[in-house]
């Protein structure tokens, strides 16, 4: 038997705001929140959510010194079609020149990594 439920995966970042409507663009679904705390809740129930944190520095990818700490994994029919998607959405390329993996990294504006995963 767990001794507990997975409530709700946080991102710490500058602007909760701006954050959560990138997610929301990306995955779908609606946000909530104020200035401090964004909440995003995704289709399916799953739910992310965003919280202001003054002097937040973003993870390095890759870098031992620097852990991401995590990272999401979305999955996507289409790696060239969602590629272009999270460009244009604020995402900026960490590592995606090995065409022939079924993977790419990202990172969000804020800085956190995350990769396309094709189904």
């Amino acid at each position: 038997m767990a001794l507990a439920q997975l409530g709700v995966v946080v991102l710490d970042c500058p602007d909760p705001r701006a954050l959560a409507g990138f997610y929301a663009e990306l995955l779908g679904g609606t946000v909530e929140g104020d200035a401090e705390w964004m909440d995003l809740k995704v289709p399916g129930g799953q739910q992310l959510a965003f919280q202001a944190a003054p002097g937040f520095t973003a993870p390095k990818w890759p870098s031992a010194e620097d852990s991401q700490q995590f990272h999401l994994d979305l999955t996507v029919e289409d790696l060239d079609a969602a590629e272009a998607g999270v460009l244009a959405l604020g995402a900026r390329v960490l590592d995606a020149e090995d065409r022939s993996r079924t993977w790419r990294v990202y990172a969000d504006p804020a800085g956190h990594p995350f990769c396309l995963c094709a189904c």
